[in-house]
């Protein structure tokens, strides 16, 4: 009886180990880069950056202006006068740097926010199409190497990159 039960184990870890597991791969960089909502969220950075250098570029010009100003003047101030002038343009000045650095890392941090729930959103899209299309296993590859050789008919990125493309289409309209 135990030898029955030990050859049943055998041919069962036998059986196990031929079920053929369907493996894929994705390109990592390139579905992240390729995907049309990345491509999106990454225009309006530009466009929210573009808009803030403007922004920040004309309270600078004024405040050039100021500094230009109060330069002509210098000379006919009396001294307590002066140390006032300068005391303001120092707190103004200092006031304009934090205002611009704070609303520069807002936009950064915005943007570092919906990339990251980009990746996850393709994490999860990845996941569920391996899922649904009876994967075992779909690996990332990536400038590190994680994936150094599979052949192109295991390469799912394109057809997860257009199928990514279709939903976020159809999520816009």
């Amino acid at each position: 009886m135990k030898k029955l039960a030990i050859v049943l184990l055998g041919v069962m870890t036998v059986t196990s180990c031929q079920q053929e597991k369907k493996i894929g791969f994705v390109d990592n960089v390139k579905l992240v880069n390729d995907y049309q909502e990345k491509k999106d969220v990454e225009a309006d950075y530009t466009v929210q950056m573009e808009s803030f250098r403007k922004r920040a570029d004309s309270a600078s010009q004024a405040f050039q202006l100021e500094i230009q100003q109060y330069q002509v003047e210098f000379a006919n101030m009396a001294a307590a006068k002066r140390q006032e002038a300068e005391q303001l343009l120092g707190k103004k000045q200092q006031f304009l740097q934090q205002q611009f650095q704070g609303e520069e890392q807002e936009i950064a941090r915005a943007g570092q926010v919906k990339n990251d729930t980009i990746i996850s959103k393709i994490k999860r899209f990845v996941k569920q199409y391996g899922k649904d299309n009876g994967y075992t296993y779909i690996l990332g590859a990536n400038n590190v190497g994680s994936v150094m050789y599979g052949s192109d008919e295991n390469d799912l990125t394109q057809t997860i990159l257009e199928a990514l493309n279709k939903e976020y289409e159809a999520e816009k309209n």
